[in-house]
């Protein structure tokens, strides 16, 4: 036996189990989101006997399923490792637009709705072209467009309130339920499973989705490799625009209006989703499914805690934690070792 062959197999029988679930983690991201909410969903069935209904489990998809939708546009920014602060001002921008021309304008609902959409994938594409044109980070780009969006908002809006009654009920349609079994599930929850089944072939299956996980992997790399890496940002930024604005009919649907005073703690929300999820800040790693369990995660958390009788404060100290904790561990498994 020569002395590489014994080195390697000290190696191997060096190996500790912690870094052999390090191992495991690095190959299978969502693994790790999928056993917390796993967990989590025990510990609340033991803390409260209603947790398991199927009217509170229809509850919570109900809950998390604006958030979830903002949090897969956001999952696809943050795999090229650029972040997205105005998720939560495209989509209300969107929906005021929407509402606006249904009840101020007279444009037909289905109309309305369809230039919403233009509208939210000119809203992204507009943080991609400064990205990529102009070169500036993503993250003063889009802190730049959310106060801009915003501020649009309370212009057009006048800060007040589209009621639901005064729009066409196409604009509201997602907030419908119907049942299964016991369970009551939104349309909107149904589009929202869509996009999510839609954009996990596009990444696993497409070559645009391996240029966007190659892109946020290692842009320099990406682009000697011959992918052009301007025009995967762009259109990784236009997606998300137009994701945000489906987000944004299924927010009036939810709301039954819609709202220019909502939103506040949406860029927040759907970046705990999609880190929850198990999808690397750094770009490069994760899975859409892995936010949409992160967004359940957060929901299964909030609603758990609000059957034992937690304050909305320590609710939401539950939730930092849980992002400190996740962002900690993400950290360990890109240290892992061949």
């Amino acid at each position: 036996m020569t002395t590489a062959t014994k080195s390697s197999f000290a190696e191997q029988r060096t190996v500790s189990p912690l870094e052999r679930v390090q191992h495991v983690l690095h190959a299978n991201p969502i693994l790790g989101p999928l056993a917390v909410l796993v967990l989590a969903v025990l510990a609340f069935s033991l803390v409260s006997g209603r947790f398991l209904s199927a009217a509170n489990l229809g509850l919570v998809l109900a809950q998390v399923t604006v958030i979830a939708t903002l949090a897969l546009g956001q999952t696809l920014i943050i795999l090229t490792a650029g972040i997205d602060l105005s998720v939560g001002a495209i989509a209300v921008f969107s929906s005021i637009l929407m509402a606006n021309m249904a009840t101020g304008l007279g444009v037909p609902g289905a109309l309305a709705l369809l230039i919403g959409f233009v509208l939210g994938i000119a809203m992204g594409a507009l943080n991609g072209l400064l990205v990529t044109r102009l070169k500036l980070p993503p993250f003063i780009v889009t802190l730049g467009t959310l106060s801009i969006f915003f501020s649009l908002n309370s212009v057009i809006s006048r800060s007040e309130t589209v009621r639901g009654a005064d729009m066409p009920a196409i604009m509201t349609w997602t907030g419908d339920t119907f049942g299964v079994g016991g369970f009551r599930i939104t349309y909107g929850s149904i589009i929202m499973l869509l996009l999510f089944a839609v954009f996990f072939y596009a990444l696993g299956n497409t070559a645009w989705g391996k240029h966007v996980y190659a892109t946020g992997d290692d842009i320099e790399a990406a682009r000697l490799a011959g992918i052009r890496t301007d025009r995967v940002l762009l259109s990784v930024y236009t997606v998300a625009g137009l994701i945000y604005a489906i987000g944004a009919w299924i927010l009036m649907g939810r709301l039954a209006s819609a709202s220019p005073n909502v939103g506040v703690e949406y860029n927040l929300d759907s970046i705990t989703a999609v880190v929850l999820g198990g999808t690397s800040l750094f770009g490069g790693r994760g899975l859409v499914l892995g936010t949409l369990v992160g967004a359940l995660i957060v929901g299964v958390f909030r609603n758990g805690l609000q059957l034992g009788g937690v304050d909305v404060v320590w609710q939401g100290f539950a939730i930092g934690l849980l992002v400190l904790v996740a962002v900690a561990i993400d950290q360990w498994i890109r240290k892992v070792r061949a």
